[in-house]
Protein backbone atom coordinates (compact mmCIF):
# COMPACT_ATOMS: atom_id res chain seq x y z
CA UNK A 1 0.00 0.00 0.00
CA UNK A 2 0.84 3.89 -0.87
CA UNK A 3 1.49 6.10 1.66
CA UNK A 4 -1.35 7.67 1.68
CA UNK A 5 -3.57 4.70 1.77
CA UNK A 6 -4.22 2.40 5.39
CA UNK A 7 -6.78 -0.29 6.15
CA UNK A 8 -9.43 0.39 8.58
CA UNK A 9 -11.60 -1.74 9.96
CA UNK A 10 -15.18 -2.02 11.93
CA UNK A 11 -15.86 -4.87 14.39
CA UNK A 12 -19.50 -5.81 14.83
CA UNK A 13 -19.72 -7.71 18.23
CA UNK A 14 -21.75 -8.70 20.90
CA UNK A 15 -20.87 -7.65 24.21
CA UNK A 16 -21.96 -8.90 27.14
CA UNK A 17 -23.96 -6.85 29.66
CA UNK A 18 -21.77 -5.83 32.95
CA UNK A 19 -19.26 -8.06 32.16
CA UNK A 20 -16.10 -5.57 31.64
CA UNK A 21 -13.88 -8.95 32.24
CA UNK A 22 -15.52 -10.80 29.50
CA UNK A 23 -15.88 -7.85 27.33
CA UNK A 24 -12.18 -7.28 27.32
CA UNK A 25 -11.15 -10.90 26.55
CA UNK A 26 -13.60 -10.52 23.72
CA UNK A 27 -12.19 -7.30 22.41
CA UNK A 28 -8.50 -8.77 22.97
CA UNK A 29 -9.51 -11.57 20.35
CA UNK A 30 -10.93 -8.92 17.65
CA UNK A 31 -7.37 -7.12 18.14
CA UNK A 32 -5.03 -9.80 17.30
CA UNK A 33 -7.24 -10.54 14.26
CA UNK A 34 -7.01 -7.37 12.98
CA UNK A 35 -3.55 -6.55 13.88
CA UNK A 36 -3.31 -10.16 12.09
CA UNK A 37 -4.49 -8.05 9.09
CA UNK A 38 -2.47 -4.83 8.72
CA UNK A 39 -5.47 -2.50 10.35
CA UNK A 40 -4.13 0.86 10.74
CA UNK A 41 -7.27 1.79 12.33
CA UNK A 42 -9.96 -0.56 13.70
CA UNK A 43 -13.35 1.03 15.48
CA UNK A 44 -15.84 -0.96 17.94
CA UNK A 45 -19.28 -0.71 19.56
CA UNK A 46 -20.30 2.08 21.48
CA UNK A 47 -20.29 0.70 25.07
CA UNK A 48 -18.16 -2.12 23.90
CA UNK A 49 -16.65 -2.40 27.63
CA UNK A 50 -20.11 -1.99 29.44
CA UNK A 51 -23.38 -2.54 27.59
CA UNK A 52 -25.78 -0.45 27.10
CA UNK A 53 -29.36 -1.27 28.52
CA UNK A 54 -28.78 0.36 31.99
CA UNK A 55 -32.29 1.14 34.05
CA UNK A 56 -30.83 3.82 36.16
CA UNK A 57 -27.57 6.25 36.63
CA UNK A 58 -26.64 4.38 40.04
CA UNK A 59 -26.85 1.08 37.89
CA UNK A 60 -24.73 2.22 35.45
CA UNK A 61 -21.65 4.32 37.77
CA UNK A 62 -20.20 1.12 39.03
CA UNK A 63 -19.27 0.20 35.45
CA UNK A 64 -17.84 3.47 35.39
CA UNK A 65 -14.02 4.35 33.82
CA UNK A 66 -11.56 6.75 34.44
CA UNK A 67 -9.73 7.16 30.86
CA UNK A 68 -6.65 6.55 32.91
CA UNK A 69 -7.60 2.72 33.98
CA UNK A 70 -4.93 0.40 33.70
CA UNK A 71 -7.30 -1.78 32.63
CA UNK A 72 -6.65 0.38 28.44
CA UNK A 73 -2.87 -0.87 28.99
CA UNK A 74 -4.12 -4.74 28.08
CA UNK A 75 -5.54 -3.14 24.16
CA UNK A 76 -2.38 -0.93 24.41
CA UNK A 77 -0.22 -4.07 24.96
CA UNK A 78 -2.71 -6.31 22.05
CA UNK A 79 -1.53 -3.51 19.69
CA UNK A 80 2.11 -4.56 19.99
CA UNK A 81 4.66 -3.19 17.80
CA UNK A 82 2.41 -2.42 14.88
CA UNK A 83 0.90 1.03 13.61
CA UNK A 84 -2.74 0.00 14.87
CA UNK A 85 -5.36 1.87 16.36
CA UNK A 86 -8.68 0.83 18.15
CA UNK A 87 -11.32 3.12 19.12
CA UNK A 88 -13.66 1.48 22.28
CA UNK A 89 -16.37 2.45 23.32
CA UNK A 90 -17.01 2.88 27.09
CA UNK A 91 -18.75 4.43 30.22
CA UNK A 92 -16.18 6.97 31.40
CA UNK A 93 -16.14 8.68 35.11
CA UNK A 94 -15.25 12.12 35.72
CA UNK A 95 -15.75 13.44 39.41
CA UNK A 96 -19.68 13.37 39.38
CA UNK A 97 -19.61 12.91 35.80
CA UNK A 98 -20.40 9.79 33.58
CA UNK A 99 -20.02 10.05 30.21
CA UNK A 100 -20.79 7.90 26.79
CA UNK A 101 -17.02 7.93 25.80
CA UNK A 102 -14.98 6.48 22.83
CA UNK A 103 -10.73 5.71 23.26
CA UNK A 104 -8.38 5.40 21.08
CA UNK A 105 -5.42 3.28 22.07
CA UNK A 106 -2.42 2.58 20.32
CA UNK A 107 1.10 0.73 21.94
CA UNK A 108 1.81 3.70 23.81
CA UNK A 109 -1.99 3.66 25.54
CA UNK A 110 -4.76 5.66 25.06
CA UNK A 111 -3.79 8.62 22.59
CA UNK A 112 -7.62 10.24 22.14
CA UNK A 113 -10.91 10.55 23.38
CA UNK A 114 -14.24 11.85 22.71
CA UNK A 115 -17.25 11.90 25.29
CA UNK A 116 -21.06 11.64 23.21
CA UNK A 117 -22.77 15.07 22.59
CA UNK A 118 -26.09 14.15 21.87
CA UNK A 119 -27.96 11.96 24.22
CA UNK A 120 -31.37 10.01 22.62
CA UNK A 121 -33.65 9.50 25.29
CA UNK A 122 -32.78 5.55 25.36
CA UNK A 123 -30.70 3.22 27.45
CA UNK A 124 -28.28 4.46 29.21
CA UNK A 125 -27.88 7.85 27.73
CA UNK A 126 -31.30 8.91 29.67
CA UNK A 127 -28.97 8.76 32.52
CA UNK A 128 -25.56 10.57 31.54
CA UNK A 129 -23.98 13.70 30.86
CA UNK A 130 -23.94 15.21 27.93
CA UNK A 131 -20.54 15.70 26.51
CA UNK A 132 -18.21 18.73 27.43
CA UNK A 133 -15.76 19.35 24.79
CA UNK A 134 -15.66 20.52 21.54
CA UNK A 135 -15.48 18.59 18.50
CA UNK A 136 -11.78 18.03 17.61
CA UNK A 137 -9.59 16.16 15.43
CA UNK A 138 -7.43 13.37 16.56
CA UNK A 139 -4.64 11.30 14.85
CA UNK A 140 -4.31 7.75 14.39
CA UNK A 141 -0.87 7.34 12.87
CA UNK A 142 -1.26 9.81 9.93
CA UNK A 143 -5.37 9.22 9.20
CA UNK A 144 -7.03 12.22 10.73
CA UNK A 145 -10.25 10.68 12.63
CA UNK A 146 -13.02 12.57 13.52
CA UNK A 147 -14.88 10.18 16.66
CA UNK A 148 -18.49 10.67 17.29
CA UNK A 149 -20.99 8.35 19.32
CA UNK A 150 -24.26 7.01 17.49
CA UNK A 151 -26.98 9.54 18.06
CA UNK A 152 -23.97 11.82 17.30
CA UNK A 153 -24.59 10.70 13.65
CA UNK A 154 -27.99 12.16 13.02
CA UNK A 155 -26.96 15.32 13.13
CA UNK A 156 -25.27 16.23 9.79
CA UNK A 157 -23.71 19.47 11.84
CA UNK A 158 -21.66 16.74 13.67
CA UNK A 159 -20.03 15.53 10.40
CA UNK A 160 -19.84 18.95 8.85
CA UNK A 161 -17.80 20.15 11.83
CA UNK A 162 -15.59 17.26 11.87
CA UNK A 163 -15.43 17.58 8.09
CA UNK A 164 -14.28 21.45 8.39
CA UNK A 165 -11.68 20.13 11.02
CA UNK A 166 -9.92 18.45 8.39
CA UNK A 167 -11.12 14.86 8.95
CA UNK A 168 -10.05 12.00 6.94
CA UNK A 169 -12.32 9.14 8.45
CA UNK A 170 -15.18 9.86 11.11
CA UNK A 171 -15.00 6.68 13.19
CA UNK A 172 -18.50 5.93 14.54
CA UNK A 173 -19.14 3.66 17.06
CA UNK A 174 -22.58 2.74 17.67
CA UNK A 175 -25.54 0.99 18.93
CA UNK A 176 -28.21 0.65 16.44
CA UNK A 177 -31.65 -1.02 17.74
CA UNK A 178 -33.34 -3.54 15.19
CA UNK A 179 -35.65 0.08 14.75
CA UNK A 180 -32.91 1.86 13.35
CA UNK A 181 -32.07 -0.30 10.39
CA UNK A 182 -32.52 2.77 8.07
CA UNK A 183 -30.39 4.98 9.99
CA UNK A 184 -27.71 2.20 9.48
CA UNK A 185 -28.52 2.38 5.66
CA UNK A 186 -28.62 5.79 4.90
CA UNK A 187 -26.44 8.14 7.44
CA UNK A 188 -22.92 6.62 6.60
CA UNK A 189 -23.33 7.24 2.89
CA UNK A 190 -25.19 10.23 3.35
CA UNK A 191 -22.44 11.72 6.18
CA UNK A 192 -19.28 10.53 3.59
CA UNK A 193 -20.91 12.23 0.30
CA UNK A 194 -22.11 15.76 1.82
CA UNK A 195 -18.58 15.91 3.91
CA UNK A 196 -15.94 13.64 1.06
CA UNK A 197 -14.53 11.98 3.29
CA UNK A 198 -14.85 8.00 4.71
CA UNK A 199 -17.56 7.22 7.24
CA UNK A 200 -16.78 3.69 9.62
CA UNK A 201 -20.10 2.46 11.26
CA UNK A 202 -19.52 0.05 13.70
CA UNK A 203 -22.40 -1.56 15.21
CA UNK A 204 -23.02 -4.21 17.84
CA UNK A 205 -25.52 -7.43 17.85
CA UNK A 206 -26.76 -9.64 20.09
CA UNK A 207 -29.78 -8.98 22.42
CA UNK A 208 -29.80 -6.74 25.29
CA UNK A 209 -32.53 -6.65 28.06
CA UNK A 210 -35.29 -6.99 24.69
CA UNK A 211 -33.43 -4.46 22.63
CA UNK A 212 -32.21 -6.42 19.58
CA UNK A 213 -29.63 -4.83 17.89
CA UNK A 214 -29.35 -5.15 13.75
CA UNK A 215 -25.48 -5.26 13.54
CA UNK A 216 -25.46 -3.48 9.54
CA UNK A 217 -21.78 -2.06 10.35
CA UNK A 218 -20.11 -0.31 7.34
CA UNK A 219 -17.14 1.62 5.38
CA UNK A 220 -18.57 4.38 3.47
CA UNK A 221 -16.10 6.40 0.40
CA UNK A 222 -16.04 9.83 -0.07
CA UNK A 223 -18.60 9.32 -3.20
CA UNK A 224 -20.96 8.14 -0.50
CA UNK A 225 -20.65 4.61 -2.01
CA UNK A 226 -20.26 1.53 0.40
CA UNK A 227 -17.02 0.31 0.45
CA UNK A 228 -17.64 -2.78 2.57
CA UNK A 229 -20.88 -3.12 3.78
CA UNK A 230 -23.43 -6.38 5.48
CA UNK A 231 -26.71 -7.17 6.25
CA UNK A 232 -25.73 -9.58 8.91
CA UNK A 233 -26.58 -9.54 12.64
CA UNK A 234 -23.87 -11.82 13.63
CA UNK A 235 -20.15 -10.99 14.98
CA UNK A 236 -18.14 -10.03 11.74
CA UNK A 237 -15.37 -7.96 11.06
CA UNK A 238 -15.22 -5.40 8.03
CA UNK A 239 -12.36 -4.19 6.38
CA UNK A 240 -10.77 -1.67 3.21
CA UNK A 241 -8.60 0.13 2.20
CA UNK A 242 -8.72 3.93 2.42
CA UNK A 243 -6.58 6.37 0.26
CA UNK A 244 -6.36 10.10 2.91
CA UNK A 245 -5.46 11.95 -0.23
CA UNK A 246 -9.02 11.37 -1.57
CA UNK A 247 -10.46 12.66 1.53
CA UNK A 248 -8.34 15.25 1.30
CA UNK A 249 -9.36 16.63 -1.96
CA UNK A 250 -12.48 18.36 -1.68
CA UNK A 251 -12.84 19.48 -4.95
CA UNK A 252 -14.50 17.46 -7.33
CA UNK A 253 -13.85 17.71 -11.10
CA UNK A 254 -16.20 15.69 -13.03
CA UNK A 255 -15.73 17.73 -16.46
CA UNK A 256 -12.88 20.26 -16.08
CA UNK A 257 -14.62 23.60 -16.28
CA UNK A 258 -17.98 22.52 -16.96
CA UNK A 259 -18.94 20.26 -13.63
CA UNK A 260 -16.97 21.02 -10.91
CA UNK A 261 -18.13 20.73 -7.14
CA UNK A 262 -16.70 21.43 -3.71
CA UNK A 263 -19.04 21.30 -0.94
CA UNK A 264 -16.56 23.01 1.71
CA UNK A 265 -15.65 25.63 -1.09
CA UNK A 266 -19.39 26.52 -1.97
CA UNK A 267 -20.56 26.73 1.22
CA UNK A 268 -22.73 30.12 2.47
CA UNK A 269 -22.31 29.95 6.24
CA UNK A 270 -23.81 33.74 6.33
CA UNK A 271 -27.24 31.77 5.48
CA UNK A 272 -27.02 29.13 7.72
CA UNK A 273 -26.87 30.83 11.26
CA UNK A 274 -30.25 30.08 12.23
CA UNK A 275 -28.40 26.77 12.89
CA UNK A 276 -26.52 27.93 15.81
CA UNK A 277 -30.11 29.18 17.46
CA UNK A 278 -31.22 26.80 20.55
CA UNK A 279 -35.14 26.52 19.81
Amino acid sequence: MSQQTKRVAAVQMDVAFADIDHNIQQILAKIATVKADGVDLAVFPECALTGYCFESREEALPLGLSIDDPLFDSFAAACGDSDLHVIIGFLEIEGDKLFNSQAMINRSGVVGSYRKIHLPGVGVDRFLDPGDREFSIQAAGEIRVGMAICYDSSFPETARVLGLHGADVIALSTNWPVAARRTAEIVPPARSMENHLYFIAANRVGTERTFEFCGMSSIAGPDGVMIAETDSDQELILTADIDLSIARNKQIVRTPGKHVIDRFADRQPERYTIIGEKK
